[in-house]
């Protein structure tokens, strides 16, 4: 289906299209898109389009098993403990970095990261 009921396009195929048109090879996204992923790897092969690569990462979410986000009524994060957060989102995400200023643990994850995912 190209059209939803509705007449406006697919989300699957506007996203297939514009990540084409603009040269998209990467995306990173939370892995609660990893279903929505095949479909598109699929749509850019009919297209005659190269998919780009894919990273999934695993997904916060509250207590009840929702994603933190404005429609779950996720509370913003304090700047005041932007170091603490930092440390904290870097170990969510499996990147060990010391605790330090956020500026130096910023760059130590950016290296790890680099080191984890070099296609990324």
């Amino acid at each position: 289906m190209v059209l939803r009921a509705d007449g406006f396009f697919a989300y699957q195929l506007a996203v297939v299209v514009d990540d084409a048109a603009q040269g998209i090879t990467d995306v990173v996204r939370g892995a609660d898109l990893l279903d929505s992923t095949a479909r598109q790897i699929a749509l850019h092969h009919a297209l005659g389009q190269p998919p780009p690569h894919h990273l999934h990462l695993p997904v916060a979410v509250n207590e009840a098993g929702q994603k933190l986000s404005k429609q779950t009524c996720a509370q913003p994060l304090d700047p005041a403990r932007a170091e603490r957060l930092t440390h904290a989102a870097m170990a969510f995400l499996g990147v060990a970095v010391d605790p330090a200023p956020i500026g130096a643990m910023l760059q130590e994850a950016k290296m790890k990261w680099f080191l984890m995912f070099p296609k990324f």
